[in-house]
């Protein structure tokens, strides 16, 4: 399970197949790193009525798995959303984590450490050392 957190910038419309298949797809902009980030993700089937009650440039909180397929020899990602929330977005911008943690995991002590307390925005360079 991956989250990340961020403001609702586009909500598609539910897209029908003929196999009785369906998708809806939006976007989410982070700004968690040094440039903020457009990350588009899909709700399928019945999940595509979570987006319903949620409107542009709202702060939403997003879990997701991540999803990979390959069709006559080209590869494909999915960030398959399986669970979206409304607000999740701290005032110093959107948080994103990057590891995978147990969906069944019990609750964790608030003195517990993340990923975020062992970095600081000085350990990414974004220049090449070439």
């Amino acid at each position: 399970m991956y989250e990340t957190a961020g403001k609702l910038k586009w909500i598609g419309t539910t897209q029908s197949f003929p196999s009785g298949f369906s998708k809806r797809e939006f976007v989410v902009t982070t700004a968690a790193d040094k440039y903020p980030q457009d990350l588009k993700f899909e709700v399928v089937k019945d999940k595509c009525a979570l987006l319903d009650p949620f409107e542009l440039e709202q702060d939403v909180q997003v879990s997701f798995d991540i999803r990979g397929s390959e069709y006559n020899g080209k590869y494909y990602v999915n960030l398959a959303c399986w669970k979206i929330q409304s607000g999740g977005a701290s005032s110093g911008g959107a948080s994103s984590s990057r590891e995978p943690s147990n969906r069944s995991s019990k609750a964790t002590s608030s003195n517990e450490p993340t990923a975020s307390d062992f970095r600081s925005d000085g350990d990414f360079d974004d220049e090449n050392p070439f």
